[in-house]
């Protein structure tokens, strides 16, 4: 079958569903973002700088993703849930919904069916999707197919109905101590960019880059979107082994997504780690479960 024909059409009554809580969010974010350039110190560039890592690494790389979504290890519950609280400072919706997402995508990737695919178009898989497209709206019925594990979880389905709490306490702390500098470059321009940097992963990987391993779909590995996601962008290595706690395969894919994990099972947090190898023996890469300390 042709990629052409494989190519997923997006209706216009699609198009033209704007979701406006998401556009508003948008639209706030991305103003506050210019309007901190205006307000620049080193303590708010330092603030944002920690949150970024924070939201973006600790809580989207490792707790939403391959925590959440994938089971690539398993730590405590009292970490998971702080891991995954972090993700929601993220401001990319509640934890439910945002797994349930990427697993449709896992299923269906870069095919009908595929929420953010660059086969509609660069603009769609960046953030046109986010402003017309399913954008973390699943229904119960999807939720209950894609996300079952989680709607089981109390804390969860609580934390995915109040997502935006943590970031709201955050930008008024922010804002009392540190001011109006702080604010918006620890909560608007940091989210800005965060945003960015995951819709890279959902659009640029998929359109540029490098491919290891024959996926069947466009994923690539791009290495500046793995430092802007700290490892998030070895995505053709992450869909060729989803459940690897491990992105960057080779030492020179940098991977600090995977450094965080390895810290936690270094302090006896993570357990159940899986990860890729290469085996020499029969030429060919392997998925195993570890609580070993992971060669390098």
């Amino acid at each position: 079958m042709q990629k052409a024909e494989l190519h997923v059409r997006v209706s216009k009554r699609q198009k033209f569903n704007i979701k406006w809580g998401n556009s508003l969010l948008i639209l706030i974010s991305h103003s506050g973002a210019i309007a901190a350039l205006f307000f620049w110190s080193w303590t708010a560039v330092i603030t944002a700088i920690l949150l970024y890592w924070i939201a973006g690494s600790l809580g989207i790389g490792v707790g939403f993703h391959r925590l959440l979504t994938h089971r690539g290890f398993r730590v405590p519950k009292a970490v998971e849930y702080f891991l995954v609280t972090c993700g929601t400072l993220a401001s990319e919706g509640g934890p439910i919904q945002w797994v349930a997402t990427h697993r449709i995508h896992h299923a269906h990737t870069d095919q009908k069916g595929d929420p953010h695919t660059p086969r509609d178009g660069g603009w769609w898989a960046h953030v046109g999707w986010v402003l017309t497209g399913t954008a973390q709206d699943h229904d119960r019925a999807t939720l209950e197919r894609y996300a079952p594990d989680l709607l089981k979880d109390r804390f969860y389905v609580l934390l995915s109905r109040s997502f935006y709490l943590p970031q709201f306490l955050l930008g008024i702390a922010l804002l009392v101590f540190g001011g109006w500098g702080v604010m918006l470059w620890g909560i608007c321009l940091r989210v800005t960019l965060g945003l960015h940097a995951t819709w890279l992963v959902n659009s640029a990987t998929h359109l540029w880059g490098r491919k290891r391993f024959d996926t069947g779909e466009d994923s690539r590995n791009s290495w500046w979107v793995a430092l802007l996601t700290f490892g998030e962008g070895w995505h053709n290595n992450h869909h060729a082994h989803p459940t690897s706690a491990r992105h960057g395969l080779k030492w020179y894919e940098i991977d600090f997504n995977w450094w965080s994990i390895s810290l936690l099972r270094i302090v006896g947090l993570a357990r159940g780690i899986k990860r890729v190898h290469f085996d020499d023996a029969i030429a060919s890469w392997l998925l195993v479960t570890s609580d070993a300390k992971p060669k390098r």
